[in-house]
């Protein structure tokens, strides 16, 4: 309790103090209160030690034999419970300093996802209100076993922890966005507008986008990785009727967003809703619908047969690539990628100039 001046003690009075100190006050003792109350001596001695509750019928017989009012005991006792329970809810959060190092505190703080006191009771406390969950318990039971459809690359293996914390700020991001019922026929055509966008700025494409996956039932948005998980998207639901996209911007240029942008959305259009689809680096462990999500991505944002006849004149210049992009209505940045991917092209190659490179600003 916080009381004007901005105080908040770390005590509380107990019903019991105040009863101990009426009864001197009033030169009365156990054993007569206990009389004129119906109970017995060893009940008021109890309730003076604070091993006894107040309850609210004894409340009301305080009330009429002390003169003091039934709700200011039942509110001495609740506060008294209530400070009770924080204190052993203190002492069972400080067993979990293990835990805590699992997560990346500090990172986390200075992105304004959660905030914490100095001392391990504390900063559980922060994490599991960022969590949105009472315990340790709760905690691993929601989000210890994610399902998870992970694909990364074997060198990196991301914390379970930092993993479950990015979900979860994603999916705060995510609920907060007001969208429509999900429909498969809007998010088609929403994926037919945005595919255009990715010759716009950001300052255009950005909100256009989200508006157009709103309208569709999903929640479109952009939440920057924690260091060492090397996640590039995700895929959740969140309901029966809304979804949730979430891209970490990781390689902050058009090729990579945008192809990671259609393959999160063909996991909508084709797989489960019962999975969490978490897309980290280019070649990991992809499975048969990590797979179909890239075929899907590659050939919605370049149709097989125009690449197949660009590739057959084999001429990859600036200029030729501005030219293929111009059909196809798309970045030229996205062909690079692609040539780069097929090793058409070196990653080093001076045609990356023709890419174009972004900032999230969290």
């Amino acid at each position: 309790m916080v009381n004007e001046y901005g105080f908040a003690p770390d005590y509380v009075v107990a019903p019991g103090e105040i009863l101990d100190e009426i009864l001197r006050t009033k030169g009365m003792s156990k054993i007569d209160l206990a009389d004129r109350c119906g109970l017995t001596p060893k009940t008021i001695s109890l309730i003076i030690a604070g091993k006894a509750p107040v309850t609210p019928e004894t409340a009301i017989q305080f009330e009429r034999v002390l003169g003091m009012s039934a709700s200011i005991w039942n509110n001495l006792e609740s506060a008294y419970r209530l400070f009770r329970a924080k204190q052993g809810d203190r002492e069972e959060l400080a067993k979990y300093d293990q835990w805590l190092q699992e997560f990346p505190l500090l990172e986390m703080r200075r992105l304004g996802w959660l905030a914490f006191g100095p001392s391990v009771a504390e900063k559980v406390s922060g994490l599991l209100d960022f969590f949105g969950v009472g315990s340790v318990a709760a905690w691993e039971e929601r989000y210890g076993q994610l399902p998870v459809r992970l694909r990364k690359a074997a060198k990196y293996t991301p914390s379970k922890a930092a993993l479950a914390a990015w979900i979860r700020k994603c999916e705060i991001e995510a609920r907060a966005v007001e969208t429509e019922p999900f429909s498969k026929e809007k998010l088609n055509k929403a994926l037919s507008e945005i595919r255009v966008l990715s010759c716009q700025d950001p300052q255009v494409f950005e909100p256009r986008m989200k508006g157009l996956m709103a309208s569709a039932g999903v929640a479109l948005v952009f939440v920057g990785e924690l260091h060492g998980t090397h996640l590039s998207g995700a895929v959740q639901w969140l309901s029966s009727d809304k979804a949730m996209v979430s891209l970490s911007l990781r390689y902050k240029t058009d090729d990579q967003l945008w192809f990671t942008f259609f393959h999160e959305a063909a996991h909508l259009k084709l797989h489960s809703k019962k999975l969490i689809f978490i897309d980290g680096t280019e070649n990991g462990n992809a499975d048969n619908q990590e797979q179909e999500a890239d075929r899907f991505a590659s050939d919605y944002l370049i149709s097989p047969g125009a690449y197949a006849r660009f590739i057959q004149k084999g001429i990859f210049t600036a200029d030729s690539i501005r030219r293929f992009a111009g059909e196809l209505a798309i970045a030229p940045g996205i062909i690079v990628g692609r040539l780069q991917h097929d090793k058409y092209l070196d990653f080093a190659t001076p045609l990356n100039h023709l890419k174009c490179r972004f900032q999230l600003v969290e």
